[in-house]
């Protein structure tokens, strides 16, 4: 955060925080609701008194590599990092803690319950799929689940405590964002996990058979990109159902969404006007077809009940007029890929078509690095990008971030890959592999005061600076005290760029 404020950036886009299942993918959340416990950070933890000191630090030789994550190495640590630290507290029930766990419990209602009793019973069996535990749990019987609740209450007292903690870390970065002048942009999957808390505790609203199972998933048809198209295997909803609530699980899940971030974007936005239905026993996406969305339905009740609405249309693929007015109508910008724009001839997403409406990207994190992406073209690829950048090879990554930040798109994102000019071996995600994506770490020393004045430099020239409140340089960590902070190691100028 400081270093980003350092570089005169206010904005920083993150996947979505919810707890990661199979894949590790953070668009096959446990839950729309809940936080990754992984993102807590056992020093916070420790100086707050809520983990023994000396176990805050992981010991000589279990660091993990520079580069990767290990997922399962990273889980098991962390889960027994949070059980101490329930441990620790649980004992002391006049501290501090239990009355504010008290307090978040009660505001989180109910899908803090929900999560809590879905992750307690997940963990009694064993972390099966939820479609195979006991039939009566499986269906949320009243009596079955009633026992649960009793049997498992030091359980579930546990899960909703790590999410207490997680709650309150990100709440301390949210409060260190604003101190810097950066505003978050947060993600919202269109879809939820089969197996997740949303599905279990909501089957009504899900597309499911009388078993939990799906009746038809979620995916894209044939394109360019694959002959079979994509079977996601995601539930769909139940439109008629929610638009007889209002819509108002939908509700929570925004607002849930944006308190934790300035914004979001809106994934697969497409599926809100027309979205494609596969059956659940096709081997693959072609025997599905188009199904009406909600519509502006769904955007009028969220905006009754919300306000405006400060969310980013992801925008991407097969694009139809319905998709556009939908957009249009609710003023969402949309979204601008500059490596899509050399796939075509005068691409609409190439910069000269760009409107102010837009949020521009090098890449996804469903791209490969513009790095690894230029590496991959073919001879007559490779030169048409370098003429209409006017650069040599080696400076591609560096001008198509020129190039995004001197589109007139109300907002430029640079992935972190791209402002350090890596190659294929960081790339976050391929679509279609189910296994070894999103395990990209970025190293602690990626980010540097050299880099910081490049990016500044750049962010004045492109006109996407505001004259900060007041100007403080970038430290130099050698200078430091052993006793300094990193909330006293404020960095850099208090920017504000569009």
């Amino acid at each position: 955060m400081d270093w980003l404020a350092a570089a005169g950036q206010s904005l920083w886009q993150v996947l979505p925080l919810g707890p990661t299942g199979v894949g590790d993918s953070p668009y096959g959340a446990a839950s729309s609701f809940a936080g990754n416990p992984l993102l807590i950070s056992p020093e916070l933890l420790a100086a707050e008194d809520l983990l023994p000191a000396d176990r805050a630090s992981a010991p000589p030789g279990a660091a993990h590599p520079a580069a990767t994550v290990d997922y399962a190495a990273a889980a098991a640590a962390k889960e027994a990092l949070l059980r101490e630290s329930w441990a620790h507290v649980r004992g002391r029930e006049g501290a501090p803690i239990h009355a504010e766990l008290a307090v978040f419990a009660a505001a989180a209602d109910p899908w803090l319950a929900d999560w809590a009793l879905y992750a307690a019973l997940k963990h009694e069996n064993g972390g099966r799929p939820w479609v195979e535990w006991p039939r009566e749990l499986r269906l949320r019987d009243a009596a079955p689940l009633a026992r649960a609740r009793t049997r498992l209450r030091e359980e579930i007292r546990f899960q909703a405590y790590a999410q207490l903690l997680f709650h309150r870390q990100w709440e301390a970065l949210r409060a260190h964002a604003r101190r810097r002048g950066i505003r978050i942009l947060g993600d919202l999957p269109i879809y939820v996990a089969p197996d997740s808390a949303d599905a279990w505790a909501g089957q009504e609203l899900f597309d499911l058979d009388d078993e939990g199972r799906p009746n038809a998933v979620a995916g894209v048809p044939p394109d360019a990109f694959s002959e079979t198209g994509q079977r996601w295997g995601n539930p769909l909803y139940r439109w008629e159902r929610l638009r007889e609530t209002g819509y108002r699980w939908w509700i929570d899940r925004i607002r849930a969404g944006l308190a934790r971030a300035d914004l979001l974007r809106l994934d697969h936005f497409r599926g809100f006007a027309g979205y494609w239905r596969v059956p659940a026993a096709a081997a693959d996406a072609r025997e599905g077809a188009w199904m009406p969305g909600p519509g502006a339905d769904l955007f009028a009740a969220v905006e009754a009940a919300l306000g405006e609405l400060p969310l980013i249309a992801e925008d991407l693929g097969v694009i139809t007029p319905d998709v556009v007015a939908l957009k249009e109508r609710f003023s969402l910008p949309g979204m601008k890929v500059l490596q899509f724009g050399f796939g075509e001839l005068d691409s609409g997403h190439l910069p000269h078509h760009h409107t102010v409406a837009s949020v521009v990207y090098t890449g996804t994190h469903d791209n490969d690095t513009t790095r690894g992406w230029y590496a991959a073209l073919g001879p007559r690829e490779r030169r048409r990008v370098r003429d209409y950048l006017g650069c040599p090879a080696r400076g591609v990554p560096w001008a198509m971030i020129r190039t995004a930040f001197t589109s007139v798109a109300q907002l430029a994102v640079i992935p972190a890959q791209d402002l350090l000019e890596l190659g294929h071996e960081a790339r976050m995600n391929t679509p279609g592999l189910a296994h070894g994506n999103w395990t990209w770490r970025l190293a602690a020393d990626g980010l540097d005061r050299r880099l910081a004045r490049r990016l500044r430099r750049l962010t004045r020239l492109a006109g996407r600076w505001r004259e900060p409140a007041a100007a403080r340089a970038l430290p130099d960590p050698a200078a430091e005290g052993p006793g300094t902070t990193s909330r006293e190691r404020a960095a850099g100028p208090d920017a504000l760029p569009r």
